[in-house]
């Protein structure tokens, strides 16, 4: 039975540190909202992840758009801005302070992919949307602890994680 088939939520920002936080906030209280808590720290480290990349890369401004989509059975985040540059996955050496995040997103997510649109890009990533009772949660939250850095190296392959992703 379908009692909510789809849930929709968009969120405008500059992706500068101080609204990253807000951001993850948001995501958080309307996760909790849409009963979908086992969610929230896989959905708000993403969030922070993508939100990241906009800051430090997007061009010419900072301007982006996060939205949350839950469609049946599954949440979409994805986060828009204005910079049509394509991001890429990459292994970053152990010395490097960044360069982690798209394989962070590949390794926490059951699919993920960037497209160009407006201009821009969306990049995006897909979790479960389960909608659990208090025991269950806490299954599910055990099931995304973050792997281990070479784990998620070795795990990640993008071409079939975008092979079989729905567009966000």
């Amino acid at each position: 039975m379908i009692r909510q088939p789809s849930r929709h939520c968009t969120v405008e920002l500059q992706a500068v540190p101080a609204r990253i936080g807000h951001v993850r906030r948001i995501v958080s209280a309307q996760l909790r909202y849409w009963r979908l808590d086992a969610l929230i720290d896989p959905a708000a480290l993403g969030v922070t992840e993508l939100l990241a990349n906009v800051h430090r890369h997007a061009r010419p401004t900072k301007q982006c758009t996060v939205e949350l989509c839950v469609l049946l059975d599954q949440l979409t985040v994805s986060v828009h801005d204005e910079d049509p540059r394509l991001p890429r996955i990459r292994a970053a050496d152990s010395w490097e302070t960044c360069g982690r995040g798209l394989a962070l997103i590949a390794a926490l997510s059951e699919s993920w992919g960037v497209r160009p649109e407006d201009g821009g890009k969306v990049v995006w990533f897909t979790l479960p949307a389960l909608t659990t009772g208090p025991e269950e949660a806490r299954a599910v939250r055990a099931y995304w602890e973050p792997l281990p850095l070479e784990d998620a190296r070795t795990a990640v392959d993008p071409r079939t994680r975008i092979r079989g992703a729905k567009v966000g």
